[in-house]
């Protein structure tokens, strides 16, 4: 396993080898189904690539990795039933699939067993890893209320929407990459580091999706274009464009009922551009590029390691999917 595809591919074999009780198949589907779906496993792959960069070997962090992607799961299946989303990756949503009943406690019996498996390693590195894990997992569903609250507020600020995201998206990659650095039995600033490279490269990320949503090609990008203007999602974009457009026309455009969908969606791109949105948005992101690789300046590993580190920065940050 040295590179990361290879990684990638070891973590798809780990999830698809899980035994699963045969009894009660109702509850174990989803689960199963889900997994299946496939995804980026960026999470684990980091954990298991950091670990790796700091000389420990992959096998003995792929229980935690798994644990990591079984989270990142959960979130996702009942972020779908609060967002009554049909599709997750090209294929019906759990709730669609089975029923919101079955989704939500198949959810809960994810989360579960993503403590099971991220708690299995030894005494030594058992405290600070639920440590971290339990209270990511608190600032995530901080997060999540913090987007739901949003929805219902149209004085959202850019400053709470980035916190809005480093808490829903940023600090499970930040935490991924810190639990791989703790069970190779790192320094604090060196774990620090690790999860200062996830947090920043997570808001970069999150950033990047939200420019594709709306300048992005449709085919590369796998959806439609301008879901988020329609939605009225607060979005880094919206958010700036609500801060800085005294004209009223972005309201305007967005409380129309006469409107059609793609007039709609080209009028408030036409705000943000006249705005510069886009090209401030990209300048963000780069910044973030910037400060996740400041943060592995410090830290010794094998250069084809932070080759891979300085690369996947470059890749998720600029991706056109």
């Amino acid at each position: 396993m040295t590179d990361p595809k290879s990684i990638t591919e070891y973590i798809d074999r780990a999830l698809s080898e899980i035994e699963y009780p045969d009894e009660p198949a109702a509850l174990y589907a989803p689960v199963k189904y889900t997994l299946d779906a496939g995804g980026k496993r960026l999470r684990p792959t980091l954990l298991l690539s950091v670990a790796k960069a700091l000389g420990l070997n992959p096998d003995k962090a792929i229980n935690q990795a798994i644990g990591i992607e079984m989270y990142h799961n959960f979130t996702l299946l009942h972020d779908d039933i609060m967002d009554n989303a049909d599709l997750r990756r090209g294929r019906p949503t759990v709730h669609r699939r089975f029923s919101t009943n079955a989704a939500i406690l198949s959810g809960d019996a994810m989360l579960t067993m993503a403590g099971i498996y991220i708690s299995r390693c030894d005494d030594h590195h058992l405290r600070p890893v639920l440590d971290l894990y339990n209270r990511t997992a608190m600032e995530v569903y901080e997060g999540q209320q913090y987007d739901m609250d949003f929805e219902d507020r149209d004085d959202v600020t850019p400053d709470e929407y980035l916190n809005m995201i480093r808490l829903k998206t940023s600090v499970l990659i930040g935490c991924a990459c810190e639990i791989g650095a703790i069970l190779a039995d790192a320094d604090k600033e060196t774990c620090k580091a690790f999860y200062d490279f996830g947090l920043y490269l997570g808001l970069g990320f999150q950033l990047r999706d939200d420019v594709l949503d709306t300048y992005g090609d449709p085919i590369l990008f796998g959806k439609q274009i301008g879901g988020d203007i329609l939605n009225k999602k607060k979005t880094w974009l919206l958010t700036m464009a609500m801060s800085l457009d005294n004209t009223g026309d972005l309201n305007r455009v967005l409380s129309s009922t006469t409107v059609g969908d793609d007039e709609k969606i080209s009028s408030v791109r036409a705000i943000y551009d006249r705005l510069g949105l886009k090209i401030k948005c990209e300048e963000l992101i780069a910044d973030y590029s910037s400060r996740a690789l400041k943060a592995l300046a410090s830290v010794e590993m094998p250069s084809e390691d932070r080759q891979y580190f300085i690369r996947l920065i470059d890749k998720l940050t600029t991706r056109n999917s």
